[in-house]
């Protein structure tokens, strides 16, 4: 069965490395990076990615940045998004996509996005995290009500 957690994670190391190629002007496909990382895995992990969720994560973040990072700019308080990690860039990208093109529950995109963090960050980076999608979350809320 597919795993929407662990394929949230493959998506986190595709954007990273597609953010290594682009910090380093180094071309790439989309369709490349994502076969260079789920073909990588072993054969039973690679079945509990959900590939349609996978690239539909990956190709939303990419084209949809500049809107994504004007989002999480405006909470990213002595912080730039370029400042950040890789890796964290990735997470929090991520989970803002789901938040505002998805119709992923939004607590299960924060969730998601604070156990990546966890894993691959540090707290300080866990807290930021958290702070920017809640307050992304509470606008979100304000402006439906």
């Amino acid at each position: 069965m597919a795993s929407r957690t662990m394929t949230r994670e493959k998506a986190m190391t595709v954007l990273y490395q597609i953010f290594l190629y682009q910090k380093n002007k180094i071309n790439y496909e989309v369709t490349d990076v994502i076969r260079e990382v789920t073909d990588s895995m072993p054969a039973d992990e690679h079945k509990k990615i959900d590939m349609p969720f996978l690239d539909g994560i990956v190709n939303g973040v990419i084209l949809n940045i500049k809107d994504i990072d004007n989002y999480v700019s405006k909470y990213l308080e002595n912080w730039s998004i370029e400042r950040l990690g890789l890796t964290d860039q990735a997470i929090l990208r991520i989970a803002t996509y789901e938040l505002i093109y998805t119709d992923t529950p939004d607590l299960v995109c924060i969730n998601e996005a604070i156990e990546l963090a966890k894993k691959f960050s540090d707290d300080k980076v866990v807290k930021m995290i958290n702070g920017v999608l809640d307050k992304i979350y509470h606008e979100r809320e304000d402006n439906e009500q």
